[in-house]
C-alpha cells in the first residue's frame, strides 16, 4: 500500500521497521520532521495507516505501508524488495523479548524472536546496502540494546543484540570511505510497550535507569554526526557498560542479574 503522490517533488526516503509504538514512532517522527518520507513496516495495517496519516498531516510527509511480518520469509522478503529500489536511510528498529525461561519456551517462539531480531536485520541491511554504496551516502542505524554488551538480562535476547552489535561494527570496517554509516544503538530501558508486550514484569527497576524515546533517538542522531558506530544513550548506561569492560564477568552477571530480571526473560 503506498500513499504517495507519484506527482510530488522526490524527496529523500527512510524506511523503518516496526514504527507503530515506542523507539520506532520516535524515528519516524524524527525523519519526518527532517523532510524524509517514509516506508513504515509492521504487522498491524491499521496502526500503520494511522501513523501515516498523522506524519503527513503534522509534517507533510508521504508514507508507503507494508505491513508484513518479519518474523516470515516472504514478509522479510518484501522489505527487501522494496529496498533493493532504494533508501537514504534504514531504521532496523524491530524486535521483542519474551518471558519465561529458555527451557520452558516454544522452540516456534525461539525461532520467530531471532528471525526479526537477527535474520531481518541481515536481510535488510545486505539489501539496502547496494544503492547506497552506489550513491556514496546512506545511514543506517540497527537497534540492538545494553543487554548485547552485559550478559545476564535474558538468554536469547542478550545473544540477538549480541549478533546486531558485532555486525555493525565488522561492517562500518567495511563501509570505511564509502559514504555509508551504520549504528548499533544500544539503549537501556526505555518507556515503551517493549515489556508489557513481553510479558515481563519491571516495576522493581529504579526510576534513574529509565530514557525517554526522545532521549534515546536525540543521542542516536548526535551520535551519527559523529560517526559513533556503538551508540550508547544516557550517562547511566555509558558507566554501566564501561564498567562492564573492566569489572570480572561473573560480576557482571550477578549485577546484571540484580538489576535488570535476567531470570524470567528469555
Amino acid at each position: 500500500m503506498s500513499t504517495v503522490n507519484p506527482d510530488r517533488p522526490a524527496r529523500p526516503v527512510a524506511l523503518v521497521t516496526g514504527p507503530t509504538s515506542g523507539l520506532g514512532t520516535g524515528f519516524a517522527r524524527k525523519y519526518a520532521s527532517l523532510g524524509y518520507d517514509l516506508v513504515l513496516v509492521a504487522r498491524d495495517k491499521e496502526k500503520l495507516s494511522g501513523l501515516a496519516a498523522e506524519l503527513s498531516t503534522t509534517f507533510g510527509t508521504e508514507s508507503e505501508i507494508l505491513a508484513v511480518d518479519l518474523a516470515s520469509a516472504d514478509g522479510r522478503q518484501s522489505v527487501v524488495d522494496r529496498l533493493a529500489t532504494g533508501v537514504e536511510v534504514l531504521i532496523n528498529n524491530a524486535g521483542f523479548g519474551t518471558s519465561g525461561e529458555f527451557w520452558t519456551a516454544d522452540p516456534a517462539l525461539l525461532r520467530s524472536q531471532l528471525d526479526v531480531n537477527v535474520t531481518a536485520v541481515m536481510e535488510l541491511t545486505r539489501a539496502a546496502l547496494p544503492s547506497m554504496v552506489a550513491a556514496a551516502r546512506g545511514t543506517i542505524v540497527n537497534v540492538a540494546s545494553v543487554a548485547g554488551l552485559l550478559s545476564g538480562r535474558g538468554s536469547t535476547y542478550s545473544a540477538s543484540k549480541a549478533y546486531v552489535i558485532s555486525f555493525s561494527e565488522g561492517l562500518s570496517g567495511g563501509l570505511a570511505g564509502t559514504g555509508v554509516r551504520v549504528q548499533a544503538l544500544c539503549p537501556g530501558f526505555i518507556r515503551t510497550e517493549f515489556h508489557q508486550r513481553a510479558g515481563i514484569e519491571m516495576s522493581s527497576i529504579p526510576s534513574a535507569m529509565w530514557l525517554s524515546v526522545d532521549q534515546v533517538v536525540a543521542a542516536s542522531m548526535k551520535d551519527l554526526e559523529s560517526d559513533k558506530v556503538v551508540s550508547i544513550p544516557g550517562i547511566q548506561y555509558k558507566v554501566i557498560t564501561t564498567a562492564g569492560r573492566l569489572v570480572p564477568k561473573t560480576l557482571v552477571r550477578k549485577m546484571t542479574n540484580l538489576v535488570g530480571r535476567g531470570r524470567g526473560r528469555t
